[in-house]
């Protein structure tokens, strides 16, 4: 739109439907429920005047406002619209509120876009979906008072890392206060495909702009004019309807065009048309731009022909350089009264310009002959090499483009190349493969060393895109090629073999390090060995075989001490963590020290991701050791403090998992539900099936099995089935202690004797399955015998969860012998050893108290008062139920409990049911019969059938077949 044409519509013509929508979604958004809507059109159609009268409307309501735009200057610019965004976001933090200490670990994460916060978080925690959440927290955080608005403009020329970022944000934004507003070109592009599928799945509004109808067309010129509609001479719209096809931007312009050529003239009586008009339009246009350029100063043409050749935005000082014109000349020019109908001052970037519309750059270009434009993209490319020595950010691109257009494509090839190795470094692989594939093609020429060196880059940025199967089938190129000796390229076949291992492909990751090996040959040196050891130490862990966790083992001892003498730290940081799960189970003290050697070699090379990663593993140690929490809790705030997010949900679900057992159930349930809720949004499968595991552990420890089968459910749901070393966990932690607290000790056996199983089948580098500890006390309880050699080893274990339940065990088999003083010294030292437990040691309390009563030695009546006092307390009705019953079957007075009423349901407290007929009701659900019931509540069979009977009369039922069916019912 040019600045001289006074006829220039200021208001938005024809668009009271689209603008009504976007203002509903303004509303919602500050009133909290954030939303996502895309403006789709044509070049010209109104989608940036549109976005600008929703930004103007959201400045008026007081909201945060964000704007960035998609790169135009050569390829595609990693992150260059977001950083735009959240740049101008900072520039006005001065007039915000803005706590940036609440953003946790996703500041450092941020740093990737905003450079003054810091050097960002390694790469291999930063994926671009913990990038994504970064911004969603930090526009969240910006407009949690009163909204923010996020508007990106050309997202048609946004990278895939940047709508990555997008997808994301539209898909979570519903319960925060953000409008993200995007505006798209209509033609087949990744950006159009995102918001068509995000409409599809409802979660995004798509708005497409359509061509002005012949009234709206009428309603825009009026409005230029500065008269009612109706006054436009019917000569004039046929004209503009002819030219335009109802495009607003070509409208104003012939319309501007028809006014100053005088073919459209203002009298006395209003506007009327003097001539015949023409009615080609993209002539036309051309035609009106060439004649300003002409009517310009040719020292203002070369500078507008330099600028077109730049792209849509150009710098000041490039443009400068080229032209030689001193800086008075050259503002003069650029803010001249023609010159100003061509371009206008960035709104984002100090000295930088940008043409007023895409269309005015291309009938530039069109003046130009392809040898000027060649010409002229040589010059550009020289000032921009001098202008920007080295070629920081995206001037590598911009470079590399202007050298291809100025017709020397090795040239090109060779900055692509380097834009490439960048983007990957930056963490934006799916740009860096674009950008070296642009590369590969432009080198085909080139010497095979250069041709090589951008192949391997292309292979390592396709296994961190994730296009893992495209770069196994691209290393064959290698061999074609040459140019790479065989040390870097059995380096880069180990990387590739790291990848699909990742990605669960394990034949493919060998035939990976066949190819290294085969590479190296016999005689390879140790430091190129190494980084295929411990790969393939890795993998071994999958193989089926019971000699894998030898082999693993070999290569990972070789591996460290290679890595710590060579050196190479992470090699050899990965091997010694590895080496401490192998020896975990067998000497806790060999595995300690491994972890203290990884830490120690992190601390010494830098490398503060792996620190994070050793502290987690020796606080899990100290917390199943001692139940010492405070090394994972130093973790947890040093993740939060580098940014490393996976990590420190890692420390989170293991705090979870040792609150838990503490009894600390509503802390342990809070932190469950935040990992949860960031490893789902995510998507980290790992970690959201590990944290799914432990939300069944708390259920179980609370005796709630419907919850426990829930998230069971939703574990299977997460794949959590596909991972076997879990399985003993989820029987020996879980299910077996829910039986316990439902007074099934049969069903306990069953689960116990389940995990112990599986962990023969599979073994596994995880604890707590039960195998030395409640295992134990359940033997020593029900059978079959406890090996004098079994508790010895549990006894002399250093996890303290299991060595309070082998304490107790010894405790039943001393009592049983008739070594009272004995069994009772093992329950103190069992209370002592469980003092962190409290769920844990009152039931090892209930269970021995059952022995100590039938072998009469210990204190069994004030165990069971404080096993009862505790489980009436956390809401454990079953067991606090045996527990009275033990007591009053032994002639001890206790008061009757009545607080179990809330647990029945309200339809059944209607109907009159008491506390123990619902107890008998939940147990009907698994068919059980009154023999059964009795010995679970410590009752009487014919009080269980008096119980039957009643519960048959207050339900209405026919019988106990349906009365059982009903109690099912109700538990699901």
């Amino acid at each position: 739109m040019f600045a001289l044409v006074r006829n220039r519509s200021s208001i938005v013509v024809g668009r009271d439907r689209e603008l009504r929508t976007v203002e509903n979604a303004l509303a919602a958004a500050a009133a909290g429920r954030g939303s996502a809507v895309f403006l789709v059109g044509e070049s010209g159609i109104g989608k940036t005047r549109l976005a600008s009268a929703v930004v103007d409307r959201g400045f008026a309501a007081d909201m945060v406002l964000m704007r960035g735009r998609g790169s135009a200057i050569g390829p595609m610019v990693p992150f260059r619209s977001l950083t735009e965004a959240l740049m101008s976001l900072l520039r006005a933090d001065g007039e915000l509120d803005l706590d940036i200490a609440a953003l946790g670990p996703y500041r450092p994460v941020l740093a990737r876009l905003i450079p003054d916060w810091g050097t960002p978080a390694a790469a291999q925690e930063s994926s671009l979906v913990i990038l994504a959440e970064g911004v969603l927290r930090l526009v969240g955080l910006a407009g949690h008072d009163r909204g923010c608005l996020v508007s990106l403009e050309d997202l048609q020329d946004a990278d895939a890392e940047s709508l990555a970022v997008v997808e994301y944000l539209v898909d979570n934004l519903d319960r925060q206060p953000t409008l993200l507003l995007g505006t798209i070109r209509n033609e087949p592009c990744p950006a159009l495909e995102l918001a068509r599928a995000a409409a599809r799945r409802g979660t995004a509004t798509l708005i497409e702009l359509d061509r002005f109808t012949r009234d709206d067309l009428r309603g825009l010129a009026g409005a230029c004019l500065e008269i009612a509609p109706e006054d436009v001479p019917a000569p004039a719209v046929d004209l503009l309807w002819a030219g335009s096809a109802g495009n607003p931007f070509l409208i104003e312009e012939l319309l501007g065009g028809i006014v100053d050529g005088g073919l459209l003239v203002s009298g006395a009586d209003g506007w009327h048309m003097a001539a015949q008009a023409p009615t080609d339009v993209p002539a036309t246009f051309a035609r009106m731009v060439a004649r300003r350029v002409e009517a310009l100063d040719p020292r203002a043409q070369e500078l507008l022909s330099v600028a077109a050749v730049l792209g849509h935005r150009f710098s000041l000082a490039v443009a400068q350089a080229v032209t030689g014109l001193p800086d008075r000349e050259l503002l003069s020019h650029l803010h001249g009264e023609l010159g100003a109908q061509l371009v206008v001052p960035d709104d984002q970037l100090r000295d930088w310009y940008a043409f007023q519309h895409q269309l005015v750059r291309e009938a530039l270009l069109s003046l130009l002959t392809p040898a000027e434009r060649a010409r002229l993209a040589a010059r550009a490319a020289d000032a921009v090499d001098a202008t920007y020595p080295g070629l920081p950010g995206e001037w590598c691109q911009a470079a590399a483009t202007l050298r291809l257009a100025a017709g020397t494509p090795l040239a090109a090839g060779r900055l692509f190349a380097e834009a490439g190795e960048r983007a990957l470094a930056q963490g934006a692989a799916n740009s860096a493969v674009g950008l070296l594939d642009k590369a590969w093609e432009l080198l085909a020429g080139a010497e095979a060393a250069v041709r090589a060196d951008t192949l391997e880059h292309l292979l390592y940025a396709l296994a961190e895109a994730g296009l893992v199967e495209r770069a196994l089938t691209s290393a064959s190129m290698l061999d074609e090629v040459g140019g790479l000796d065989r040390g870097r390229r059995a380096q880069l076949h180990t990387r590739l073999a790291w990848a699909a291992q990742v990605a669960g492909w394990s034949s493919h990751s060998l035939v990976q390090i066949e190819k290294a090996r085969a590479l190296l040959g016999p005689d390879a040196a140790e430091a190129d060995t190494a980084p295929i050891d411990v790969v393939e130490a890795y993998l071994a862990l999958d193989m089926p075989g019971q000699d894998q966790f030898g082999k693993a083992e070999a290569l990972a001892r070789r591996a460290a001490t290679v890595g710590e003498r060579v050196p190479l730290p992470v090699v050899a940081c990965q091997a010694w963590h590895l080496l401490a799960a192998l020896s975990r189970q067998s000497d806790r003290e060999e595995s300690t020290a491994c972890l203290h050697r990884a830490r120690a070699i992190a601390v010494r090379h830098e490398l503060p991701i792996w620190e994070i990663h050793t502290l987690v593993r020796l606080g899990n140690d100290d917390a199943v050791r001692d139940g010492d929490l405070d090394r994972l809790e130093q973790a947890r705030r040093q993740a939060t403090n580098t940014g490393a997010v996976i990590v420190q949900c890692q420390a989170e679900q293991s705090i979870a998992l040792y609150t838990i057992l503490a009894g600390d159930f509503a802390t342990a349930e809070a932190l469950v539900d935040k990992v949860f809720a960031t490893a789902t949004r995510l998507k980290l499968l790992e970690n959201t099936q590990y944290v799914l595991l432990v939300r069944a552990v708390l259920a179980a420890h609370r005796g709630r099995r419907k919850e426990m089968d829930e998230a069971l459910w939703q574990f299977r749901r997460w794949e959590g089935d596909a991972q076997p070393q879990y399985a003993p966990r989820i029987h020996g932690l879980a299910r077996t202690f829910c039986a316990l607290l439902e007074e099934n000790r049969t069903r306990a056996v069953e689960e116990q004797s389940e995990a112990l199983r599986l962990e023969d089948a599979t073994p596994s580098v995880l604890q707590l399955s039960g195998r030395l500890g409640v295992h134990l006390l359940l033997s020593a309880l029900e059978g079959p015998p406890v090996g004098d050699g079994q508790l010895a080893e549990a006894l002399a274990s250093r996890l303290r969860w299991d060595r309070m339940y082998a304490l107790f065990a010894k405790a039943v088999l001393d009592g049983r012998a008739g070594d009272g003083v004995s069994a009772s010294a093992s329950v103190a030292e069992a209370l002592t050893v469980g003092t962190p437990y409290a769920m844990g040691r009152h039931l090892g309390l209930r269970l021995v108290s059952e022995a100590a009563l039938a072998d009469g030695w210990g204190t069994p009546v004030d165990w069971l008062r404080a096993a009862e006092d505790h489980f009436h307390g956390t809401d454990v009705p079953a067991v606090a139920s045996a527990c009275r019953a033990l007591l009053r079957n032994n002639g001890v007075r206790v008061a009757q409990r009545r607080t179990g009423v809330s647990e029945i349901p309200a339809a059944l407290r209607s109907a009159g049911l008491t506390v123990r007929e619902y107890e008998v009701l939940r147990l009907l659900a698994d068919r059980l019969g009154n023999r059964e019931i009795a010995d679970r509540l410590h009752l009487s069979p014919r009080t269980v059938e008096k119980h039957v009977s009643s519960l048959i009369n207050k339900t209405g039922l026919p019988n106990r077949i349906a009365l059982s069916e009903y109690a099912g019912g109700q538990q699901h």
